[in-house]
């Protein structure tokens, strides 16, 4: 069933909370599994882009707004998904892509992007503006931050009134995280305190009222806070909801509000289940879908390597290790240790800093040769309990590759759909 994002609030508040998983990517396949399974599921498909993944300028993805909403879009015709299931949100948008920059021209871009988002029908806005620009500390105080948040809030309004259609609806607060998970095993995460919340809140709600932004603020739904959940490239930290008793307090006195929990990657059914149940009804993922994706991926090439005389040795596995040795500009900062651990980690660490390189001319050709190679063949059996056991029923019939990585990436979106309580006729996935 479809669940509107501003109606979370009113069913936690009734007793029957409900979710919306929020899937960060702009892999088509991701895209793809995650339209087809919103169709045939009838609920809603909450797909959302990073300020740098998706801007005016491009992006690392080479998408603008529009660009992005398109390529949704087409996926979802294909699929024949309905376009009223589809939510379109933009995270983190502010001026972070050009922090290297003082703070007026960073803001200046930020606001010609956010204009762009909702141009391009982006309804869900993520406001943020806490990172410091040139001069400036790391981290902003709350005023900063939220009069920030008011000038984008601003332009995102104009511009939602120039082009029609729903007003946006906003997200707040900026304890997360750090993108794309952490870089060193982690042993402990402390949830947000509920003073700092509700400050946040509070801070926000008197500068925008100031700015003659009250309509605005009324339409804010969620605060993204820290629940006490990560990844790192080793390792995850699992949500304990003994540990945000004080915080899940903040709702009850602001009951306009939901939480919205970044980085859940890698919880798995039961966590889920309990922070859609405490507060946290819009679950963020993105990481575990292309790392599972490249599970896929990987097991494949492996299964075409025993399989087809000719194909070689795992060349797809080659190809993307000659890529990121080439070009290591978005794992070197992140990944440490001997050659050896950088190895592994370039391929299977959580962080899954791979998923930045599937884009490319490259990639893209060995995984069509990847593809192209197994189209059509029939797997035996023990090939698919050695290299991907699960995918057993893809055996003994001619394969569609790009099946098998569909449902890959399905399982794991299942796992946040029965979180979030909406599916019909879910069957929860396990990896």
């Amino acid at each position: 069933m479809e669940v509107h994002l501003n109606e979370l609030a009113r069913l936690r508040i009734e007793g029957h909370p409900q979710g919306v998983t929020s899937v960060c990517s702009a892999h088509p396949i991701v895209l793809r599994a995650a339209l087809r399974h919103g169709r045939q599921q009838e609920s809603t498909v909450l797909i959302e882009a990073t300020c740098n993944q998706v801007n005016h300028l491009g992006g690392y993805t080479g998408m603008t707004p529009s660009d992005f909403a398109s390529l949704v879009m087409k996926i979802a015709a294909e699929e024949g998904c309905p376009e009223k299931l589809i939510v379109l949100g933009g995270d983190h948008l502010g001026p972070n892509p050009w922090c290297d920059r003082p703070a007026e021209e960073a803001m200046a871009e930020a606001e010609t992007m956010v204009a762009a988002y909702v141009d391009a029908g982006f309804r869900k806005i993520h406001l943020d503006a806490s990172m410091g620009c040139k001069g400036e500390p790391m981290a902003l105080d709350d005023v900063t931050t939220a009069r920030r948040a008011a000038r984008l809030a601003a332009v995102a309004e104009a511009s939602a009134r120039k082009t029609g259609g729903a007003m946006p609806v906003y997200v707040i607060g900026t304890e997360v995280p750090p993108p794309g998970g952490a870089d060193h095993p982690l042993t402990t995460i402390e949830p947000t305190a509920a003073v700092a919340a509700l400050k946040t809140i509070e801070v926000h709600r008197r500068i925008f009222a100031a700015a003659d932004l009250g309509q605005a603020f009324g339409r804010a739904i969620g605060l993204v806070v820290q629940p006490g959940v990560e990844f790192g490239n080793h390792n995850v930290i699992v949500y304990d909801s003994s540990k945000i008793e004080a915080l899940q307090s903040v709702l009850t006195e602001e009951p306009q509000f939901v939480f919205e929990a970044h980085s859940t990657d890698y919880q798995g059914a039961e966590p889920l289940s309990a922070l859609v149940k405490d507060g946290f009804p819009i679950l963020k993922v993105g990481p575990e879908l292309t790392f599972v994706l490249r599970e896929a991926l990987y097991g494949l090439d492996a299964i075409a390597s025993d399989l087809l005389p000719g194909y070689g040795q795992r060349p797809l596995y080659a190809a993307m290790e000659v890529l990121m040795l080439d070009q290591p500009g978005n794992w070197r900062r992140h990944y440490h240790g001997t050659e050896a651990e950088m190895r592994w980690l370039r391929h299977y660490s959580l962080s899954d800093r791979i998923r930045y390189y599937w884009a490319s001319a490259e990639a893209q050709e060995a995984v069509r040769g990847l593809c192209e190679a197994l189209r059509g063949q029939s797997v035996p059996l023990p090939l698919f309990w050695q290299h991907m056991p699960a995918a057993q029923h893809f055996a003994d019939a001619p394969l569609d590759p790009d099946e098998v990585l569909i449902w890959k990436v399905t399982k794991s979106l299942a796992d946040y759909h029965a979180a979030c309580g909406v599916g019909k006729n879910e069957q929860s996935g396990s990896r």
